[in-house]
């Protein structure tokens, strides 16, 4: 039977995260690995009614309240269905068919995926192999042909983050060309530097965020699109009338209100990051600094070898690479210290082990 299927999308290779992950310890996708707290959930969880579910959701409330979280206008921000749902209406308002958008390199996967659906030019900058990233690179790779810039901020997976005068840097370059510059801010509060404020004074710079790292609601999906009004009216306009649902939408209103709960997540993160630091440098091992809610660690072993004796031995997931340039190192998605505890008593005798 013939039919048509957009060959941009028929030529996508798709890698799809593992599923059935529920009996392991999960370190592997950033999620927080215990999650947000039993009285907080059950509180919310008894304001989900018969009628609360039978009604569509009602964005505007909750996005009222995250603009004044955030200290923007009403008009600076919109929701979406997580944010890989953030990045496809960003990539379809302000990309163009065959034109460029430049990256990193690695950096999260669905920027390239998005580039290849949509038939944009993925254009990626590479790690150097101490896996820096001299900001000279990234201006080199923009320009008249560039439509969108992409910084993750810090960069997943390799946890570096760019420095305000570097930022300003991209800023003009991206302003000079006429592209748009994407700052996504997905491990925010984990670091502590973001670019709101120059979102509200550069017309052409949007700010992404999600609920999914330190607000650990993975699983209700809500992503923020944070920029000048015009731009923000733009991504409006091609979103989906109801792209995210009432759930998601009240336990974010309820987090942003809850007193103390960021902080505490905040400091339950960093006792854990600090655990595993010192843990590290007690055995031998190179610390590499990360300012996210991941850490690489170098392997004594083959990291590939580490990462699949951790699953089928200790039911433990973390995230190793085929990239050569990342092919030594496992990452692993830090939560309390309890929990990078039961992490670091499993894996450091099974990295020990003698070589077969």
């Amino acid at each position: 039977m013939a039919y048509y299927v957009n060959p941009h999308i028929r030529d996508t290779v798709r890698v799809f995260p593992m599923e059935g992950r529920a009996d392991f310890r999960r370190y592997d996708m950033n999620e927080n690995p215990s999650g947000l707290p039993v009285a907080f959930v059950e509180k919310v969880k008894k304001e989900i009614t018969p009628e609360f579910l039978a009604t569509y959701p009602e964005p505007s409330r909750f996005l009222k309240k995250y603009a004044a979280f955030l200290g923007v206008p009403f008009e600076s921000v919109t929701a979406a269905n997580g944010s890989d749902m953030a990045i496809r209406y960003v990539f379809e308002t302000f990309g163009e068919p065959g034109k460029d958008v430049v990256t990193v390199s690695p950096t999260f996967e669905m920027y390239w995926v998005e580039c290849n659906i949509l038939g944009l030019r993925h254009r990626p900058v590479p790690y150097e192999p101490d896996l820096s990233m001299p900001v000279e690179k990234i201006l080199e790779a923009i320009d008249e042909n560039t439509r969108i810039v992409v910084l993750t901020n810090p960069n997943n997976p390799v946890g570096n983050v760019y420095a305000e005068a570097e930022l300003d840097r991209i800023i003009e370059k991206t302003k000079e060309v006429g592209a748009v510059l994407v700052i996504d801010e997905a491990y925010h509060y984990f670091y502590a530097g973001t670019a709101v404020k120059k979102a509200m004074e550069e017309e052409h710079v949007i700010v992404l965020r999600t609920f999914s790292k330190l607000f650990s609601i993975a699983a209700c999906r809500i992503g923020i699109v944070v920029g000048h009004p015009a731009l923000i009216q733009y991504v409006r306009q091609g979103k989906l009338t109801f792209d995210v649902n009432s759930i998601a939408l009240l336990f974010a209103e309820r987090l942003i209100e809850e007193p103390g709960l960021l902080e505490e997540l905040i400091r339950t993160e960093n006792e854990g990051k600090a655990y595993v630091y010192r843990t590290l440098e007690e055995n031998g091992y190179p610390v590499h600094k990360s300012e996210a809610n991941f850490l690489f660690i170098e392997t004594k072993r083959d990291a590939l070898e580490v990462t699949k004796e951790l699953e089928e031995e200790e039911k433990i997931l973390v995230h190793g690479y085929r990239n050569p340039l990342l092919r030594k190192f496992i990452r692993v998605s830090i939560g309390s210290e309890a929990e990078m505890r039961y992490f670091m008593e499993r894996f450091l005798p099974l990295d020990a082990r003698e070589e077969a």
